[in-house]
């Protein structure tokens, strides 16, 4: 009996094939190898007839299946929460505005066209993003990758990503129940942020240990076998918890991005993810159907109608909400006007959970085809566009704007206020979730295995006991981790006002603590007077073991921000070993020394001219590390804050007794007529009004001068100068951030009527 090849691998050839000459076909045209693998899906697909076809249409299926997985995992990878928190209000309010607004339009544009209100629901949620490929190598071909404007589009497509993983998760939810209930969609947005929230703080707190216990046997292939292995164990779980398969892979992506060895695993993973990631795209274009295009080729022009103009205004407006220029709103506007790979993953989806029309797709691929080719002309097109507004606006109208941009950009200082509430907020949340996860994990698993063996009463004893004594480190957090006393007591005795709210949180910490330890109760038993009875009991041993609470506490939380923040601190580390090895050389008995400015000191503000260090101490300063920043050879202008690091030079004799007049500095208490007060340091964002010519042709110096403070960086023109010298002269419109006594910068403010 003869032995034929299965149809599996002659169609798994056939489809890479022809995906392989299609590749180098749209590298050598320059255009996305997105479009490219989707057209080599049509040519392989049923509704093509002049080559072979796929013959084993499910296989493909499941190929894809696993495509679409590795790619939301490689998507993780790419992406960081932190880096979404770091991407700053600008460019989240800005995709937020474009999202609510283009899902809505597209949604309504649907039901004009009198498609399904499925069909127009996911119309609106493929809307909802712009291709990053096709943005960033219009950006690359044009120049543009540096300008600021093209910063804040970098951001928008790292909310649109989430934002989009989210929907998509949305979008299955209702597909699967048919259901658009408020309520019902309330609840799925509930149980979506938890399982998130504990996905997320058990993977950060397992993950990274885990991978540093087994760090001396991860090579590469044993790296990549572990990453994929954690991915399809996020998929299984998050499919269990009856979420789409992309959201757990995604979510795994994003764990092991905050990890150390991102770079590593993005690197040995990307051959596999290259792989799938084609077969996903040429399944998907084997749905292509020309006569379907052909068609709803209406639809297509429309759609791609309602894309251009509808995210270049709709990303405008929220540019210009989130308090962006006009000029820099439009220019992120016009490049955000395209559809991309989401697109087809939201529309893939549709048709993969048979609630949408088979025609959505191909009109989805028609819409990007087009936006595709029309990115790069829009993105040209900006400044002429922002051109002729500024000719057809009133001119009270762009004042406005620009008036209400350069108040938005101020930059405010957090009070003390805030930062007790935002770690109230944040300690109640993460620990409640802690809690709520530990209790209904042992009530959904352990209890139920326990009943096999003991009673009920008995197994809910167990449980009971087990669960809090898990929970209770986390318990105690919620009222005993708080504020420093230091900012509580400056907080208390500011003013009598300030006392009731402080009073208040107590009291809900308290209360909080009780409903804790009542729900965990009531989850085993049902008596509501034993559970106060217990959670009154709790409060007072872990009142009277505080202090060992707080010690265990306090290193499960060093654990965690420690895994959290690994990269950076590991990379921080590397950063600094090559300043100190670039610093640390000696010539006879004189060598460079680093010393931390203190806190209190009262050279605080002052210029090193004026310090007259050199005379006293026979030193010199090579350098000042400011974060991130290096001053090198500061002059006489220069001055110190708080927590820099200076280089010294000079000899044993004279680093050591400038060490010992630092350390007396920093152990002497200030006094108010000594120290300058670093809490009346500020910096700010000012503008120079076009209709107001008293500080044009001024020099920078002049500033300096008048207003008491140093003025950071000049931008003008979309270009920014930093550290400008003093004979720089202001013009116009220039926006000037300086850093000065906040009583002397307002008062040069009001008094030359900048903005």
């Amino acid at each position: 009996m003869e032995d034929h090849l299965p149809r599996l691998i002659t169609d798994l050839g056939l489809i890479l094939c022809v995906g392989a000459v299609t590749t180098l076909i749209f590298k050598r045209i320059n255009q996305p190898l997105v479009l490219g693998y989707i057209i080599a899906g049509f040519l392989v697909g049923p509704h093509f007839d002049y080559i072979p076809s796929v013959t084993e249409e499910h296989n493909v299926e499941i190929w894809a299946k696993i495509g679409v997985i590795f790619l939301l995992f490689s998507l993780g990878l790419e992406f960081s929460f932190k880096k979404l928190l770091n991407v700053g209000g600008s460019a989240s309010i800005t995709a937020i505005v474009e999202i609510v607004c283009i899902v809505t339009v597209g949604y309504f544009v649907g039901q004009l066209m009198n498609w399904s209100t499925m069909d127009s629901i996911f119309l609106g949620g493929l809307l909802a993003s712009s291709s990053t490929t096709i943005i960033i190598r219009a950006f690359e071909e044009l120049g543009l990758k540096r300008k600021k404007f093209a910063n804040v589009v970098f951001g928008i497509l790292i909310v649109e990503d989430i934002v989009v993983i989210l929907l998509m998760v949305m979008l299955s939810t209702m597909a699967v129940s048919q259901q658009f209930n408020g309520g019902e969609m309330i609840n799925s947005f509930i149980k979506l942020g938890f399982f998130l929230a504990v996905w997320f703080i058990g993977g950060i707190f397992i993950i990274p240990s885990f991978l540093r216990s087994i760090k001396k046997y991860l090579d590469d292939e044993t790296l990549l076998i572990i990453s994929i292995a954690l991915c399809l164990a996020m998929v299984y779980i998050a499919d269990s918890a009856g979420f789409s398969i992309e959201l757990g892979a995604f979510v795994m992506g994003s764990i092991l991005a905050e990890t150390v060895y991102a770079e590593k695993i993005e690197h040995n993973f990307k051959s596999v993810k290259d792989l799938f990631a084609t077969i996903f795209f040429i399944s998907i274009g084997m749905m292509i159907d020309p006569i379907s295009m052909y068609e709803h080729k209406w639809a297509i022009l429309i759609i791609t109608l309602v894309t251009i103009f509808g995210k270049l205004i709709f990303t405008s407006i929220g540019a210009i909400i989130s308090g962006q220029p006009l000029k820099q709103s439009v220019q992120v506007g016009m490049s955000m006007a395209q559809i991309g790979e989401f697109a087809f993953i939201v529309a893939g989806l549709g048709l993969s959970l048979g609630v949408t029309s088979d025609f959505l797709f191909p009109v989805a691929v028609g819409v990007s085809a087009i936006t595709t080719f029309t990115t790069p002309y829009l993105i040209k097109s900006s400044e002429p566009v922002y051109n002729f507004l500024v000719k057809i606006l009133p001119a009270k109208f762009v004042k406005g704007i620009d008036t209400y941009s350069s108040d938005t950009q101020h930059i405010q200082d957090e009070n003390k206020w805030n930062k007790i509430i935002k770690q109230t907020i944040t300690t109640i949340f993460v620990n409640g979730i802690i809690i709520i996860a530990v209790t209904l994990i042992i009530k959904n698993t352990l209890l139920f295995l326990l009943t096999d063996w003991f009673s009920y009463f008995g197994s809910s004893l167990v449980c009971v006991i087990l669960t809090i004594i898990i929970c209770i480190p986390f318990i105690w957090a919620i009222i005993g981790n708080r504020p420093k006393r230091e900012i509580i007591r400056e907080f208390w005795d500011e003013s009598n006002y300030n006392r009731a709210p402080i009073i208040g949180i107590i009291i809900i910490r308290i209360l909080l603590v009780l409903a804790a330890v009542i729900f965990i109760y009531n989850q085993f038993f049902s008596s509501k007077l034993a559970s106060i009875i217990l959670a009154v009991g709790l409060i007072v041993f872990m009142y009277l073991l505080s202090k060992h609470f707080d010690q265990f506490y306090n290193y499960i939380q060093k654990k965690f921000i420690y895994n959290l923040n690994e990269r950076e601190i590991l990379t921080q580390k590397a950063a600094q070993k090559k300043i100190d090895d670039k610093f640390q050389y000696t010539w006879d008995n004189t060598h460079i020394s680093d010393m931390i400015v203190p806190q209190n000191a009262n050279f605080i503000g002052v210029k090193l001219g004026d310090l007259d260090w050199r005379t006293k101490f026979h030193i010199n300063i090579a350098y000042i590390k400011r974060g991130d920043r290096i001053l090198q050879m500061p002059n006489s202008e220069s001055v110190l804050y708080p927590f820099d690091k200076i280089g010294i030079i000079g000899n044993d004799e004279q680093i050591q007794r400038f060490e010992k007049y630092l350390q007396i500095i920093g152990e002497t208490p200030p006094e108010n007529n000594q120290v300058k007060n670093t809490d009346n340091i500020t910096l700010d964002k000012v503008v120079v009004p076009q209709d107001f010519c008293v500080l044009e042709h001024k020099s920078v110096g002049w500033v300096k001068d008048t207003s008491g403070g140093i003025v950071v960086s000049i931008e003008r023109d979309g270009a920014i100068l930093y550290n400008p010298d003093r004979n720089v002269a202001i013009e116009l419109g220039d926006y000037l951030t300086i850093v000065a006594d906040k009583k002397n910068l307002k008062s040069f403010i009001q008094l030359y009527h900048l903005k």
